[in-house]
């Protein structure tokens, strides 16, 4: 799949996914701190991605992390800084909801410390029965498992 607007793509072509940029974006990120190489890897191997490019500059990204029936968590997305501002981010989501896998789905998640007013663009609300949801939540996972350390 393919979208374009104003001079960008949005494509789920996973050979154009540059993955030292994502990687360095993550592992810089407040969601990912210190997430080795190898685990983003992963992660894209297992997930439906999205790339945001300007010409064949990466520029953006966002994965859903989905059965591709009935669930789907958005995860890892961002736009690059300097390309922030012109609504890349919310149509990166919107193509991500749009994708013709995604189509149906019954629920669809996800966590932010501080996008709310983006997503809520695309839909998102506040959970309606958070006391359903329960959690294994490790933020320090990267650092305490020596066999994904982070060559320093």
């Amino acid at each position: 799949m393919q979208w374009e607007r104003n001079g960008f793509r949005v494509t789920d072509d996973r050979g154009l996914l540059d993955v030292d940029l994502i990687h360095t974006v993550l592992s810089g990120s407040y969601w990912a701190r210190g997430i080795p190489r190898e685990v983003v890897a992963r992660s894209l191997e297992h997930s439906l991605c999205l790339g945001l490019y300007r010409g064949d500059t990466q520029v953006g990204f966002g994965r859903a992390v989905t059965d591709r029936a009935t669930f789907a968590y958005v995860s890892d997305v961002f736009v690059l800084e300097s390309y922030r501002g012109r609504g890349l981010g919310k149509w990166l989501v919107r193509c991500l909801m749009d994708h013709p896998e995604l189509h149906g789905l019954r629920r669809w998640m996800l966590a932010t410390k501080d996008a709310h007013t983006l997503y809520a663009q695309v839909g998102f609300t506040p959970l309606g029965a958070p006391h359903w949801f329960m959690e294994v939540h490790d933020p320090e996972a990267y650092a305490k498992d020596p066999t994904l350390s982070v060559e320093r």
